[in-house]
């Protein structure tokens, strides 16, 4: 990335980001309330009403804010509130999975607008852009003269795509593509707006903290299923990506396996497992990448979620005995009854767990689904450009 260079005075810089920073904070205020007024506003940051009220009125004049009915009984003239415009700006967000693909648009307020998905043996960079391209252009299509208010694209990735080629039967073509393959890069090229990437569990950590049910959570571990298992990390309210951008990475920490000895955790809860054990049985597995489509599992179903329970359970415990986290927050792509049936499970084996020393985690269900990395991948553009991003704190995303 080239260094930004102004002929600007420094003072003049300064005051440009000061505006900026006031600008974000008063969207996150009103997207975290819903609509505030001026006043309210002004109250809450400090600001003086003379600020607040030119902040509003650029921001309303960008078509970012929009008036909302006054509010009357009180004394004096009746407050305005303002909300976000939910066609200020669209966000797209894409998952690149192991076994699907999904691209999204959302909206300022983060409601998806479009969404498609498709599912493969395995990925191949080039077809996935391809791929993410073409969709883009029909959401571009749909939105007709507001296309222009798109901000960006987030990509969620695995990172190492070409690891554990054994458990996801990749062929060695696509693997080695993916060794060398910059996504980012060559969606920038045929894209006009910005371009970030993140890690897909991370992802869908973030969208869960912005958009999901359990936002009273301060401290959390973040466990999400999908081909593999991964995972999230949230202290103190943000997002905490590490320095590599790959903080919650538990598919390969180490679990007892069932035979005895150690294996890592993805062995046991990721969905690649389960397909392995329906592969041998001779039923279809295509239905594991349709969250609908679950029915008929029976026995091998069972099988798989006290294996996982098992192994998510010592995670658990092992992340405890490092962060103090209030929760530990399970989701996937599967449908609700089979998260709700895999975390009743997980608490039942925490029990058998010597936890002497330690307050156990409160588990709770995430609240997304399968939708998490794409939504989340979508968030990068919509925090990087207009918010602020307190939830991405440390974190890899890169724009180009």
């Amino acid at each position: 990335m080239s260094e930004f260079k102004t002929n600007a005075p420094k003072w003049a810089a300064s005051q440009s980001g000061l505006r900026q920073q006031n600008e974000r904070l008063v969207m996150s205020l009103v997207r975290r309330h819903g609509a505030l007024a001026k006043s309210e506003i002004a109250r809450m940051t400090g600001l003086s009403a003379q600020t607040v009220s030119v902040i509003m009125r650029e921001l309303e004049a960008d078509k970012l804010l929009m008036r909302c009915e006054p509010k009357r009984g009180q004394v004096g003239q009746p407050s305005i509130p303002h909300s976000l415009n939910p066609d200020g700006a669209y966000f797209l967000g894409a998952k690149i999975g192991r076994r699907s693909l999904d691209v999204l648009l959302i909206d300022f307020l983060g409601e998806i607008r479009h969404q498609e998905s498709e599912y493969y043996p395995f990925p191949r960079p080039d077809e996935a852009v391809a791929s993410i391209v073409a969709t883009v252009r029909k959401f571009e299509a749909a939105l007709g003269a507001r296309a222009s208010r798109i901000a960006g694209l987030g990509i969620a990735i695995p990172f190492e795509l070409w690891n554990w080629v054994e458990q996801s039967g990749a062929p060695e073509a696509a693997v080695a593509a993916w060794r060398v393959a910059d996504v980012r890069a060559m969606l920038s090229l045929s894209l006009p707006y910005p371009v970030y990437l993140q890690n897909d569990a991370t992802s869908a950590c973030g969208a869960e903290l912005v958009f999901g049910d359990n936002a009273e959570l301060q401290d959390f571990i973040y466990i999400y299923i999908g081909s593999f298992v991964g995972g999230g990390v949230v202290l103190n309210g943000g997002l905490y990506a590490g320095r590599s951008g790959n903080a919650g990475a538990l598919g390969p920490m180490p679990v007892r396996a069932p035979a005895g000895g150690i294996e890592p955790l993805l062995n046991q809860a990721s969905l690649v497992a389960l397909e392995q054990s329906l592969l041998e049985a001779g039923i279809p597995t295509e239905r594991l990448y349709h969250e609908d489509h679950w029915s008929g599992l029976g026995e091998l179903l069972d099988q798989w979620l006290q294996t996982a329970a098992r192994g998510l359970a010592q995670a658990i415990v092992s992340a405890a005995s490092i962060i103090d986290f209030e929760a530990a927050v399970i989701d996937g792509s599967f449908p609700a009854r089979v998260r709700a049936d895999l975390i009743a499970r997980v608490a039942t084996e925490i029990k058998r767990i010597d936890t002497t020393g330690l307050k156990s985690p409160e588990l709770k269900a995430g609240s997304l689904g399968g939708v998490a990395r794409a939504l989340g991948g979508a968030t990068l553009p919509l925090f990087d450009r207009y918010l602020i991003a307190q939830h991405l704190a440390a974190s890899r995303w890169v724009q180009m």
